[in-house]
């Protein structure tokens, strides 16, 4: 009788690390099993999806990407999606450059790229490339994790988003020949940073067609990125509405933040109840949240982007939450609220409050002056800011000399900027040219954030000992209207001393 050698691992087929991630499952490969689970479907509906509304701004919306670029094929990728850990991935947000060209939210069409495609009259034709769902008698249905239908559910097919977008739609697979077609004649853009499968085909392209590429081109590309930040400086009336819809459902989480207090109070991770009070309305009345919620208790205020939220909240604490939900347009708001975890303010909490509130309610009213820039906002809040810290005798210089250029010691308590545009991205239009920014005229269709703040850490020897670990900010959302004029479009949500306290009353009454 004779026995097998024994194997050793050395012995053991190679199995290339790509492959090892399948080692947990067992996917049916039988023909019969093909077979049989393509058949017996029934027939897809064959009703396509109404017209969004979107899709009435998207024309003018590539007519403005386009214009500083005749008869150029510029490309803009959705981008995909990126590992959590191991074989899961984070949700897919689409590039808000992209975004805002399909006017496509939630996590539809990743891998998706839109092309602006020349025309003879030196403007341009969006063209959305992307993978459509395939037949169920495909592999792909069952087997694919990333596109297949058992796994992610139906994707749309060409016509249905060419129904609801208005734009000419073709598959992805025809997205080298589109790049490739006179490339040459035509020059080709790119968005950097997005997609590096996409960037890497448009860099061959220009390669083979003998254009600049990779490093040579990197200059017209991010010339091309800046302009399409710039061009989100305003707003269209789709945008606005966006915009107002997402700080009403902001508000909402609010309430639910307010309700939550007692619960918070006492709970090891207090800030962590505030934080998922706010994360599931975010959820069930948006696509999620908008940025990473600060949920902030007591001195951890003082730190400015305290997204750990793993502290205790005590009674007496003020609670700076700084929050705002996302809609599935991908359009978010920007709030912030200090709370105070009792329903009200002491003394000290009311004091540093009011000026936080004077020096917001100054800023507006700069942004309602004809002829107002966007950085003259900002200096309107920090008069308020340093002229309040003289009175506290806690500024080492004058009021005017902290605000002059050499001087500036009163930034020791608010080292951050008063506003930032809002939009698809929180600090949206990131790469606009300063001049474009901060520079820039307001305008009819700007939207942006007022945000002072004030914040004494508890181991701040420079101020008195009752301000010491008190912080505070305000936040509220503004818009610029057709007649030049500045609307707080979250005023709705309670600011004041005696509204807020109202507030938190009334809430915790129902």
């Amino acid at each position: 009788m004779t026995t097998q050698p024994e194997t050793t691992p050395e012995d053991t087929p190679s199995q290339s690390m790509a492959d090892r991630g399948n080692n947990r499952s067992r996917r049916p490969d039988s023909q019969a099993f093909r077979t049989f689970i393509g058949s017996n479907w029934a027939p897809r509906p064959t009703d396509l999806p109404a017209r969004e509304e979107v899709a009435d701004f998207l024309p003018a919306r590539a007519d403005a990407a386009g214009a500083p670029f005749p008869g150029e094929r510029l490309v803009v990728p959705a981008g995909g999606y990126k590992t959590r850990s191991n074989d899961t991935d984070y949700r897919f947000r689409a590039h808000s450059a992209f975004a805002h060209l399909s006017g496509l939210g939630e996590e539809k069409e990743p891998d998706a790229v839109l092309v602006l495609e020349p025309r003879e009259d030196g403007s341009h034709e969006a063209v959305l490339y992307f993978k459509p769902r395939a037949p169920r008698s495909s592999e792909e249905f069952y087997a694919d994790p990333r596109y297949g239908e058992f796994w992610v559910g139906a994707r749309p097919s060409l016509d249905e988003v060419a129904a609801a977008t208005g734009l000419r739609c073709a598959h992805i697979d025809t997205l080298r020949d589109a790049l490739s077609k006179d490339a040459g004649a035509v020059q080709l853009r790119v968005v950097p940073g997005v997609d590096e499968t996409v960037e890497g085909l448009v860099n061959e392209v220009r390669q083979q067609a003998g254009l600049p590429f990779g490093g040579d081109a990197r200059e017209g590309d991010e010339k091309f990125q800046e302009h399409l930040s710039e061009i989100r400086l305003r707003k269209d009336p789709w945008e606005l509405a966006q915009l107002r819809r997402a700080v009403e459902v902001t508000r909402a989480g609010f309430d639910d933040i307010i309700r939550s207090l007692p619960r918070e109070v006492g709970h090891r991770r207090g800030e962590r109840v505030i934080e998922g009070a706010f994360g599931a309305v975010a959820r069930e009345e948006g696509n999620g949240l908008g940025y990473e919620t600060i949920a902030a208790a007591g001195d951890h205020a003082n730190t400015l982007h305290w997204i750990d939220n793993d502290g205790e909240v005590h009674e007496g604490d003020l609670v700076l939450v700084d929050a705002g939900i996302e809609l599935d347009s991908l359009y978010t708001a920007d709030i912030t609220r200090t709370l105070p975890v009792d329903g009200h303010f002491s003394e000290p909490q009311a004091k540093v409050y009011q000026a936080v509130l004077d020096a917001a309610e100054a800023a507006l009213a700069r942004a309602n002056e004809p002829g107002t820039r966007f950085s003259d906002v900002h200096d309107a809040a920090m008069r308020v800011i340093a002229k309040r810290l003289e009175e506290w005798g806690v500024l080492p210089v004058s009021a005017e000399e902290s605000l002059s250029p050499t001087g500036q010691q009163h930034r020791r308590w608010m080292p951050h900027g008063t506003s930032h545009h809002l939009g698809l991205d929180v600090h949206d239009c990131a790469q606009a040219r300063r001049e474009m920014y901060q520079g820039a005229l307001l305008e009819p269709g700007m939207t942006f954030t007022i945000e002072p703040g004030l914040y004494f850490r508890a181991d701040d020897l420079a101020v008195p000992e009752d301000l010491r670990g008190i912080g505070v900010r305000i936040e509220d959302d503004v818009q610029v209207n057709e007649d030049g004029s500045v609307t707080r479009i979250s005023e709705d949500i309670p600011r004041t001393i005696a509204d807020i306290e109202a507030w938190i009353a009334e809430v915790q009454a129902n």
